[in-house]
């Protein structure tokens, strides 16, 4: 099942997509879905970032490629975690943009993202499932220049825009081998599939709850595959993941 967020003319709705058209739901999609029996072509929507998260939690060298492109040798022995704020999150066709007053050095990398579905902390890594409502693809955009200035992530990571969610979340996926690609103009950058993670998403379920308490709509993003790379002004970014779909945004100047 696809759980989009989209906006028409009366407002904004939760929704279930069905090949062309998207059937609206009643409320959040956390539990029974109620649908309202309004129906819309896809092409008339606009698709919203799928959720607004109370928080997104990112884990960070969570591919050995990755690690080593960043110049780090031996991966990491526990999960990598920091945040980024909610408002840093867009959806799909949203402009990413480009804070050219504070950095010369934006990078994408592209992820596969983790929505939790309901309340819980302390998750045993063998009952992640249960606390998972879905997937989607996710942009974990990075001021590269102000992260290593500061030598910690919370600016590089946090500007408003940084974090492309969409277009839709799937539910009925295994995410253990999905392939993951990101493409800046056509190029492809970064290809990868999420076998290759050093920390699964079990894992990684556990590790965050026993951090902090996960609510329904929070984000993990699980990490990015090597081949990050610099966005320019005017660049179209794609992120696209095996049955789920892909992520496009544009980059512009921040005003």
């Amino acid at each position: 099942m696809r759980i989009a967020r989209f906006s028409t003319d009366d407002g904004m709705s939760f929704g279930v997509v069905e090949e062309n058209t998207v059937a609206a739901i009643a409320a959040h999609p956390f539990g029974e879905l109620t649908f309202t029996g309004q129906r819309f072509p896809l092409a008339d929507v606009r698709l919203l970032a799928p959720i607004l998260p109370s928080k997104v939690i990112a884990i960070g060298k969570n591919y050995a490629d990755h690690v080593r492109e960043m110049g780090g040798d031996a991966p990491p022995a526990e999960p990598v975690i920091f945040s980024k704020p909610s408002t840093a999150v867009i959806g799909p066709g949203e402009a990413i943009a480009y804070p050219q007053k504070l950095s010369e050095r934006v990078d994408h990398e592209g992820e596969l993202a983790v929505v939790i579905g309901r309340l819980c902390r302390e998750v045993p890594a063998a009952r992640a499932a249960d606390v998972i409502l879905g997937y989607t693809c996710a942009n974990d955009v990075t001021a590269r220049d102000l992260q290593a200035k500061d030598g910690q992530w919370t600016r590089a990571k946090g500007f408003d825009t940084f974090c492309p969610i969409g277009p839709w979340i799937e539910t009925g996926i295994d995410p253990a081998d999905l392939a993951i690609s990101t493409t800046v103009n056509g190029e492809v950058r970064q290809d990868a599939r999420t076998s290759l993670l050093l920390h699964d998403i079990p894992t990684l379920v556990e590790y965050v709850s026993q951090v902090m308490t996960l609510l329904p709509g929070d984000v993990i993003l699980t990490g990015t595959p090597a081949g990050v790379g610099p966005l320019q002004i005017g660049d179209e970014v794609t992120v696209t993941i095996e049955n789920i779909g892909s992520l496009t945004n544009r980059v512009i100047a921040r005003d």
